[in-house]
């Protein structure tokens, strides 16, 4: 596993022409265990792991994973490269916003960016996004549900990014477990679109309390759904108090300048060192 969050085992197929693979192990449900919600024997996937142990190899868990990301936080850091882990639920629209983002950055001026897609399966959003002209590196996590720092320091390494220049990572869709997995970047950027709950960060209060940044997205949906944006930014400040919101659009670009002003500035800081 992930003994941390219960994805299960698989191969982790790095690089959409399978020529980086390699294995990341987890291991999976079974399909007659008991929840026992902490009575008991832990829900651990092993059967007789007390709860203690279970704590035990959590920690170790995320251990190791903090050491890979503490690296290639440096190599970011060494290189000036900014990198923002983008993370949302499935069909937040970080997709579509990814794509637009790009285009429209390097539109303006001269940037390299690159991007690490995190999918359990296929290579689409890879491909979507080598058509803006950005390199792009698909990561598919089989079973699993996140990335974790020794898959990103894997595509780092093959996608080796530009000094001064942009990464991306578009996380597993999944509101859980990216909460707990640094991945090296210099930001959590959580995408939330109106067709969601305005109560997702009450629901979902690990990642709003890690990120840096709210996206509220498909804000031209707001005409024909029911979502309170002050309540939800309400919301996501009883989580997180210092995080910072913003309201846009990916398809109409309303709010898509305040995004760049953001991570121009997020760039600068990254230049110098944060």
């Amino acid at each position: 596993m992930c003994t941390v969050c219960g994805c299960s085992e698989g191969e982790v197929r790095i690089g959409s022409d399978a020529a980086a693979n390699h294995e990341h192990h987890h291991h999976h449900h079974g399909t007659d265990h008991v929840h026992d919600y902490g009575a008991g024997p832990a829900h651990a996937h092993a059967p007789g792991l007390s709860q203690s142990r279970m704590v035990e190899i959590e920690a170790n868990i995320l251990d190791k994973n903090n050491q890979y990301a503490q690296a290639n936080r440096r190599w970011l850091r060494e290189h000036r490269v900014l990198a923002l882990n983008l993370v949302s639920s499935p069909g937040s629209g970080k997709t579509s916003l990814l794509p637009r983002t790009i285009a429209d950055l390097r539109s303006s001026r001269e940037l390299d960016v690159a991007v690490i897609e995190g999918d359990q399966q296929t290579a689409n959003d890879a491909e979507r996004i080598r058509a803006t002209g950005a390199r792009a590196l698909q990561i598919n996590t089989g079973k699993g549900c996140h990335l974790d720092g020794h898959m990103v320091g894997h595509a780092i390494e093959t996608l080796s990014p530009a000094n001064d220049s942009l990464l991306f990572v578009e996380n597993v869709g999944n509101l859980v477990c990216p909460a707990a997995f640094d991945l090296g970047e210099n930001h959590k950027v959580v995408i939330l679109s109106v067709t969601e709950g305005a109560d997702k960060p009450l629901k979902y209060p690990d990642m709003f309390a890690a990120a840096d940044l709210m996206l509220v997205n498909k804000i031209d949906l707001l005409p024909y759904v029911e979502f309170d944006v002050e309540a939800c930014i309400e919301n996501a400040r009883k989580v997180n108090p210092g995080i910072r919101v913003l309201t846009v659009s990916a398809t109409t670009g309303e709010g898509m300048e305040s995004w760049y002003a953001w991570i121009r500035a997020a760039e600068q800081f990254a230049q110098v060192g944060d």
